[in-house]
C-alpha cells in the first residue's frame, strides 16, 4: 500500500476539463455537493439525491477521461472504515426514528431493526457520495495545486505551509520504507512465512518499523537544518501568487453550486406535493 504513495499523483497528471480547472474552482464544488448531501435530513430523500449527486459526479469522471478502474481501487480503499461502522447501525437504536420493528432475533439479545436497516443504507449513500466527491477531486487536483488553491481562498499561511511540509514528508516516510523492505527482501526476510518463528517474525517488524520512523525522523531533521540555512524561520510562508479566474470557471462553480442546491430543495417540494 506504501508503494501506492509514489503513485498517487500519476492520475492528476492527465489532461481533460476537469482537470485543467482551477483547484478553487473544484475545491468549492466538490464541498458543496458533500454539504448539500450531509445536509439533507435523514429520510427517504436522501435515496434520489444520493442517485442524482452519484450521476453528477460520474459525467464529471466522464469528462476527465480517467479509467474507472482508478475509482473502484480508491474506493474499495476507502470503503471499509465506513462500512463497519453503518454495518453495526442495524443493531442500534437511533433518534430518528419514533418507533423500532424488529425483523431478526440474534444470540445474546441482539435485534435487527427495519427502521435502523433503513437508517445504515441512508448512511452508506451519504458515504458513498461524500466520497466519490473527495476522490474526484483528488484524483483530478494535485497536491500542490490543491494547496495553492486552499491558499488563494484565505488559508493561513502557518496551515498552508504545515500541510506543505506533510505531503514533502510523507514521501519522505514511503522513501525510507523503499529502502528499508528492499533490505528486507535481499536477505530473504518474509513476515508472513510459515516456516519461521512467530515470535521472530512479530520482533523483526517491531525492529522495522521502529527504524522507519527513526531514519524519516533524522531525515526530517536534515531537511529541517537545510530549511534554516536557506532562511526558513517563524514568518515564512508558502508564496502564493494571485490567479483570476476563467469565464469557463466561473460558470462550472456556479452551474455546480446552484445544481447542488436545488437538488435536495427540488425533492422536498416535488414529494411534499
Amino acid at each position: 500500500m506504501i508503494e501506492e504513495l509514489f503513485y498517487i499523483e500519476k492520475s492528476a497528471y492527465r489532461d481533460s476539463f476537469i482537470h485543467r480547472l482551477d483547484a478553487r474552482v473544484k475545491i468549492l464544488s466538490m464541498f458543496a455537493i458533500i454539504i448539500a448531501m450531509v445536509a439533507i435530513p435523514y429520510s427517504s430523500f436522501v435515496f434520489t439525491a444520493g442517485v442524482i449527486f452519484f450521476v453528477f459526479l460520474a459525467l464529471l469522471w466522464l469528462l476527465s477521461h480517467l479509467p474507472w478502474i482508478i475509482y473502484l481501487k480508491r474506493i474499495l480503499m476507502v470503503l471499509p472504515f465506513g462500512f463497519f461502522i453503518i454495518v453495526f447501525q442495524i443493531f442500534f437504536t437511533n433518534r430518528y426514528y419514533p418507533v423500532f420493528h424488529v425483523i431478526a432475533n440474534l444470540p445474546f439479545g441482539i435485534h435487527i431493526y427495519a427502521e435502523s436497516v433503513e437508517f445504515a443504507a441512508i448512511l452508506f449513500i451519504k458515504f458513498i457520495v461524500c466520497v466519490s466527491a473527495i476522490i474526484l477531486l483528488s484524483s483530478t487536483t494535485k497536491l500542490h495545486d490543491m494547496l495553492e488553491g486552499a491558499g488563494r481562498m484565505g488559508l493561513p499561511p502557518e496551515f498552508a505551509l504545515t500541510f506543505g511540509m506533510m505531503i514533502r514528508y510523507l514521501f519522505v516516510f514511503g522513501y525510507v520504507y523503499r529502502k528499508i523492505n528492499e533490505a528486507l527482501i535481499t536477505r530473504c526476510f518474509d513476515p508472513f512465512n510459515p516456516a519461521l518463528p512467530y515470535r521472530y517474525r512479530m520482533k523483526q517488524i517491531g525492529y522495522t518499523v521502529g527504524t522507519i520512523f527513526i531514519r524519516s525522523y533524522e531525515q526530517g531533521e536534515r531537511v529541517y537544518t537545510s530549511m534554516l540555512c536557506r532562511g526558513y524561520g517563524k514568518s515564512s510562508h508558502i508564496f502564493v501568487t494571485k490567479k483570476p479566474l476563467l469565464a469557463t470557471e466561473w460558470s462550472f462553480l456556479a452551474f455546480t453550486i446552484t445544481f447542488a442546491c436545488i437538488v435536495p430543495v427540488g425533492i422536498w417540494l416535488v414529494s411534499s406535493h
